[in-house]
């Protein structure tokens, strides 16, 4: 390496700005950072830095968390009441999705604790919070069916919350994202159930 070249990589030392490019936003200096921290030290994990409504925020997981209760709900019945041979293999994904089902609900509780809020379980107005409805179903194929309808909008709802949240909250939107992995899992799961089934029933 030519001396020049070398002298100027060791002009470089600890404290010396770390270069920044046009479209990289600048460091906040650490003694800033320190500063920040101790104001409004019980917001928890609300920084100044965090750039949404917290409250715009957890009323949208509000919604996600009475989907999931209702999803948790109208799997487990199925579950229960689904009967026949051909039935044993969907009840055994009825079951496992309400459990997941009921994964994605504690998540979003945490999260909801994490932003300030009180996740709520209120068994009244929970449909009325909820994007999903809760159809029992009394075929196989109307069970399958309405909970693949549920998935669905599960689905589209999810990736509206990513779209909305996009880099302001990075927490919040992996957990949205994984929990959307997995109910297009679910969808597959129920389209492949339904594909075995002579007759798919219609709701209007």
């Amino acid at each position: 390496m030519p001396s020049d070249a070398r002298n100027a990589a060791g002009s470089t030392g600890r404290d010396a700005p770390r270069q920044q490019g046009a479209d990289m936003p600048a460091l906040t200096p650490t003694a800033e950072l320190r500063e920040r921290a101790r104001q409004r030290v019980m917001e928890g994990a609300i920084t100044a830095n965090y750039d949404l409504d917290p409250q715009q925020v957890i009323g949208m997981l509000q919604q996600a968390l009475a989907t999931e209760l209702v999803c948790v709900l109208r799997y487990r019945r199925h579950y229960y009441v689904a009967k026949g041979i051909k039935a044993r293999f969907a009840a055994t994904e009825f079951k496992e999705h309400s459990d997941e089902e009921a994964v994605h609900a504690d998540s979003i509780a945490e999260r909801i604790v994490q932003l300030g809020g009180d996740p709520d379980f209120n068994p009244q107005g929970l449909l009325d919070r909820s994007h999903a409805q809760y159809h029992a179903g009394k075929e196989l194929a109307d069970m399958i069916t309405e909970d693949l309808v549920a998935e669905r909008i599960a689905i589209e709802s999810y990736r509206e919350m990513v779209k909305f949240i996009g880099e302001r909250d990075p927490t919040t939107r992996r957990m949205l994202e994984e929990i959307l992995a997995v109910e297009e899992e679910h969808a597959d799961d129920l389209t492949d159930l339904l594909e075995g089934e002579p007759k798919v029933p219609k709701r209007a």
